[in-house]
């Protein structure tokens, strides 16, 4: 059985929650080509959709990636600009993992018609549900919110110097949010015990540097999370409800300040 390519569920609020790099699923045909290491799908943003267990209650929509990362990225722009000027990344069609590693097996990389294929079957349809549900918010509410979930290993040396901060949020520096909004969620940040930055190195991703218009009333967020905050220390990635028990209420204040900091302006007028 062919897995959805994404999980869709729509909520009443006017905030859409993103998870583009939670997925897992492996095209069979393209699966036998990787390298050993990249089976693993070590850099996929693990369980983070389940980190936001509570967005039915605040009445969050929400959109979950089915496949993984190493497919297509769906938080890269498709004529695969770099988002980060002079720093190491991974693209649109990945070839290397986080680290460094070839993806793929000696000349068993995707050509560019697999790589056009991919952007049609997997980032099309995520992004074509993405305007959707925005166009459907902003119609209902007259503004839309977006928030991009992601997570990340603490320590990636190629990608950025020393320890991530626990909480990373990004606004596009200011271009994809009003500052307002990005401040009053950053507050809580700031005040949760976690170590936080607003626009620190990751300023958000395709997401949320497209999407988020805010002269047109579209608010977007991005949030990477340290994986330290939520995964258990070993191998195999897994939940620490330990961990995940001092950050969910966090991540649902943040989230719930965001919804109120736009509440209270647009009916301010």
């Amino acid at each position: 059985m062919t897995a959805p390519i994404f999980t869709f569920r729509e909520g009443a609020a006017p905030l859409l929650i993103s998870f583009p790099h939670v997925g897992i699923q492996m095209p069979g045909d393209i699966a036998p080509r990787l390298v050993p290491e990249a089976h693993g799908l070590l850099d996929t943003d693990w369980h983070v959709d389940l980190l936001y267990d509570f967005a039915a209650e605040l009445g969050a929509s929400t959109l979950v990636a089915g496949y993984s990362r190493y497919v297509v990225d769906l938080n890269r722009p498709v004529n695969d600009a770099n988002l980060y000027p002079g720093q190491a990344g991974t693209g649109l069609i990945p070839d290397v993992m986080f680290d460094g590693t070839p993806l793929y097996l000696p000349g068993q990389g995707p050509d560019d018609t697999e790589k056009a294929a991919r952007v049609d079957t997997y980032w099309q349809p995520y992004h074509a549900q993405l305007r959707a549900e925005l166009a459907r918010l902003k119609a209902r509410h007259g503004y839309a919110l977006l928030w991009d979930a992601h997570s990340i290993a603490a320590e990636v040396p190629r990608l950025f110097d020393g320890r991530l901060p626990d909480l990373n949020l990004g606004s596009n520096a200011g271009a994809s949010c009003a500052g307002a909004f990005a401040d009053a969620v950053f507050r809580v940040a700031q005040a949760s015990g976690y170590s936080a930055v607003l626009n620190g190195r990751f300023k958000g991703g395709h997401i949320t540097r497209h999407y988020g218009q805010p002269a047109a009333h579209v608010h977007a967020l991005q949030l990477e999370l340290s994986q330290d905050t939520h995964l258990a220390p070993g191998l195999v990635p897994a939940l620490d409800e330990g961990r995940c028990s001092r950050l969910r209420p966090v991540l649902c204040q943040m989230i719930a300040t965001f919804l109120s900091s736009a509440a209270a302006h647009y009916a301010a007028g």
